[in-house]
């Protein structure tokens, strides 16, 4: 048998890579962090123990890339649904109901996430999250800001700052309410988006929906 090329081992790693980030994203959510070990995560990807080592020096840098990884596909899913458009205001409208989308439709993951950022190691620099700042700072670009450099990280710290207000132990912001605000920050129209009691066009709801229903009611 002949050695496999070198494109195709760094395509069975970026694989076993992605399974692992996959795997770590559905037991964080079933189960929570604490209770999800790395053997776990390796046994829910069908991987080896000692590939998560490989790929990410802790559990938490693994649960961030993880995170980010969602977020990315969760926004680019999003930006590219039917209608497909090219209205920045529209853009900007559907990426700020995502990331608002998921901190109602995953919690306990978001949630998570937040308190991890907020420790000692902090923003995890990895690839998931340099996909993931690169296609927000595109959504302001396209949004028409004059100053995509200085609006991109205002847009990052905004949407942070409102999925920790939505997930607050005990003291919860509604979804409406913060959307409200981000929406009149950037001069957004209501209706753009994934509008709280509509659907979106071409039917791509995800849950946000329900959840917006349940929270201003």
């Amino acid at each position: 048998m002949s050695p496999r090329s070198p494109s195709v081992n760094e395509e069975l790693r970026r694989r076993s890579r992605e399974r692992l980030l996959q795997a770590t994203v559905e037991l964080v959510a079933e189960r929570g962090y604490e209770a999800t070990t790395l053997a776990d995560i390796a046994d829910r990807a069908g991987s080896a123990r000692g590939l998560v080592s490989y790929y990410f020096p802790g559990k938490r840098q693994l649960l961030q890339s993880a995170v980010h990884r969602l977020m990315h596909q969760t926004l680019a899913s999003a930006l590219e649904r039917e209608p497909v458009t090219d209205d920045g205001r529209e853009l900007l409208a559907r990426a700020i109901d995502a990331i608002l989308g998921l901190a109602a439709d995953s919690p306990v993951l978001m949630r998570t996430h937040m308190a991890g950022i907020l420790q000692a190691e902090g923003f995890v620099q990895c690839p998931e999250q340099q996909r993931l700042a690169a296609l927000l700072r595109e959504t302001v670009t396209r949004y028409g800001s004059p100053d995509p450099d200085t609006e991109y990280p205002m847009l990052r710290a905004l949407l942070m700052g409102a999925v920790f207000a939505v997930l607050m132990p005990g003291a919860p912001m509604p979804l409406p309410r913060l959307r409200d605000e981000l929406f009149q920050r950037y001069g957004l129209e209501w209706e753009l988006g994934v509008p709280p009691g509509g659907e979106p066009p071409g039917g791509t709801d995800q849950g946000t929906t329900a959840q917006w229903r349940k929270s201003s009611k």
